[in-house]
């Protein structure tokens, strides 16, 4: 599946996803916030595929890590995940249960375990908004650890 990245999306074997070429950078209906930077700035921008050394991938690691939470463990890389698999719900302290992401999207993203604990922080981000959660086994019990703008230079 030929993407504006780089990337290998033949490996992922969703059937929904038509590709970021074939449907303008919008693989599942809504936008890919990668193939929004190629767009925007070029792959050419940092003069390689998403794959090797990216700007993109690089200013969002710097930010998850710069947030200081003293039992996650340093962020090394991101993937880009479907909205639909991050879209975890949160309830708030009145009850009411939200969810921050599109299901369409693509974002960038991780999943890492918390040290000490059986427990994993969920990783995601967009072009404007960083999300760390908690969760248990499968999402189950998630909990909003930041949620906050990104600091854009």
């Amino acid at each position: 599946m030929k993407t504006k990245c780089g990337l290998d999306c033949s490996e992922c074997g969703c059937k929904e996803c038509g590709g970021c070429t074939e449907t303008g950078g919008r693989p599942f209906g809504g936008t890919c916030m990668i193939a929004l930077c190629c767009d925007e700035k070029g792959c050419e921008n940092c003069g390689r595929s998403f794959e090797a050394p990216c700007r993109l991938k690089e200013e969002l690691i710097a930010e998850f890590n710069a947030l200081g939470i003293e039992d996650m463990e340093e962020i090394t890389d991101l993937y880009a995940l479907n909205g639909a698999f991050v879209n975890l719900a949160y309830t708030l302290p009145g009850g009411r249960e939200i969810r921050f992401w599109d299901d369409a999207r693509v974002y960038l993203g991780n999943q890492i375990h918390k040290k000490g604990s059986d427990r994993c922080y969920g990783l995601t981000a967009d072009e404007n908004y960083l999300l760390v959660c908690e969760y248990g086994e499968g999402g189950s019990d998630a909990e909003i650890v930041v949620y906050r703008r990104r600091k854009k230079g």
